[in-house]
């Protein structure tokens, strides 16, 4: 690879519009900047292959993502995942067999208050592992990962690398079926959930334990003590709504399928009962769908 690193940043839809104005950012932690995209494309077909791919938009209909990308992969592009959601990297793989994928858990509080105005909170944090292709040598995966880490340092991200990431997108996904599903159908903050009847912090418990026992079922060695991390988390929180929330306020479709779906699909397939985590999946798809087709 040349010293020069070309970086596409996929489904920036924030700067379509102007990519003078860019993206003004308001950080508690990096101050005031505004963010200028050396090149914004409509159509992928613009620009050639890539060295790096970053995945950060809306994990919505992957497999469309994964075929859309093909004119600006080559044999050493590397596609990072940031984004919500487990199974996120298998319509990569499938399309993408012999490349390099890094997938990424973040957590971080930003708000887009008007178009291309962003602000951003003190939360920040974001986890980074390689998605492991056998068919590839491990120095060049860990070299490709190395390069990435290096740009993620330069630009002063918090983040940590971890060896085995699936444990971290299990555990988000743990929080965010609970809080993005809750928070979506009652149309209610967190804290005004977990307070409009006894019931419901042993049902938002009971499906947390769900997800976690789905987890195991696919490999990932969750503890049970998460639950009781998680809810302790949210407790210290004034109420919260969820990215989904906003999405169905908005008349936009839901990750439903990263954030319920693929655990609901594990669950069938291994024979584990989750009937509150199978009904919310069948109430949002619902609900996605009609926000679907009033697009």
């Amino acid at each position: 690879m040349s010293d020069k690193i070309d970086v596409l940043l996929y489904g920036l839809g924030a700067v379509e519009s102007s990519r003078k104005e860019g993206i003004s950012i308001h950080s508690e932690n990096h101050g005031q900047h505004t963010f200028h995209p050396h090149r914004v494309i409509r159509s992928i077909t613009e620009i050639p292959p890539v060295d790096y791919i970053v995945c950060a938009h809306k994990a919505l209909d992957q497999e469309e993502v994964a075929t859309h990308l093909r004119p600006v992969v080559r044999k050493d592009t590397t596609i990072v995942i940031i984004q919500n959601g487990v199974g996120n990297e298998e319509p990569f793989r499938k399309e993408f067999p012999g490349n390099t994928i890094l997938t990424c858990v973040t957590w971080v509080g930003a708000t887009q208050t008007s178009p291309g105005v962003v602000r951003h909170t003190k939360s920040e944090d974001m986890q980074i592992g390689l998605f492991h292709n056998s068919i590839i040598a491990g120095d060049v995966e860990q070299q490709r990962l190395d390069t990435f880490v290096d740009l993620l340092h330069n630009g002063r991200t918090r983040f940590q690398v971890l060896d085995n990431m699936q444990i971290q997108r299990w555990e988000k996904v743990v929080w965010n079926v609970a809080w993005n599903s809750l928070t979506a159908i009652t149309m209610v903050d967190t804290q005004t959930w977990l307070h409009s009847s006894e019931d419901a912090t042993p049902f938002t418990r009971q499906l947390m334990q769900e997800v976690i026992h789905i987890a195991r079922g696919c490999g990932v060695p969750l503890q049970d003590e998460l639950i009781g991390q998680l809810m302790d988390k949210i407790n210290s929180m004034p109420g919260i709504g969820s990215s989904m929330q906003t999405d169905c306020k908005n008349g936009r479709p839901m990750e439903i399928d990263v954030i319920l779906g693929y655990p609901a699909r594990k669950a069938r397939d291994l024979g584990i009962q989750a009937p509150f985590l199978q009904t919310l999946y069948l109430i949002l798809r619902a609900i996605d769908g009609r926000l679907r087709a009033a697009l």
